[in-house]
């Protein structure tokens, strides 16, 4: 779970970072690249008001694995195509698979840990989650100084999409019958 939450981050300090680089370098408006910046979040934000709920009776793994993936077509949307409309519709896959991911995964902690160390494991997970700000930046830097941002930006893609096939072979659910 905390690899997952790091790689949430990651993502998402790189999407607010290099997309609009990429979409100033791609001749958009500002208005469009504030558009394309404010629908991720909005999504997000709306989103997480009925995924957290639905964690609650689907499980937690599941929709991490699937929000984990959202994001990396998300990503690839960025990495693969230009264009507003396209850009647009990659923030909202972006915004989606992070309401399905983010909430979550700070349930999933919340379920495995006691009450008398859940704030100790909640914080460790904080750690690495916020960690990822740190990493993503470092990474995209690194890659994009070397490669270009669009690889930067593929690279995070397939991170994203990686981290979603290691919850799906590693992680077991977290919700018990007895909560849902």
């Amino acid at each position: 779970m905390s690899q997952a939450g790091l790689i949430n981050n990651l993502n998402d300090g790189v999407v607010w970072g290099l997309v609009p680089v990429v979409a100033a370098a791609a001749g958009l408006k500002l208005t469009q690249i504030g558009i394309i910046a404010a629908v991720y979040p909005a999504v997000w934000g709306l989103g997480q008001l009925f995924t957290g709920g639905l964690s609650d009776i689907w499980g937690r793994k599941w929709l991490i694995v699937a929000g984990l993936w959202i994001q990396a077509i998300g990503i690839g949307l960025f990495a693969l195509t230009s264009g507003f409309n396209i850009w647009l519709v990659a923030g909202v896959f972006m915004g989606f698979g992070t309401a399905m991911a983010y909430p979550t995964l700070l349930a999933a902690i919340s379920d495995v840990a006691h009450p008398s160390w859940r704030s100790t494991s909640v914080g460790v997970y904080r750690l690495w989650r916020d960690g990822g700000f740190v990493v993503g930046g470092l990474t995209a830097g690194l890659l994009a100084d070397a490669f270009s941002i669009m690889v930067a930006i593929g690279v995070v893609g397939l991170l994203t999409l990686s981290s979603g096939i290691l919850v799906a072979v590693v992680m077991r659910e977290t919700l018990s019958s007895k909560q849902g």
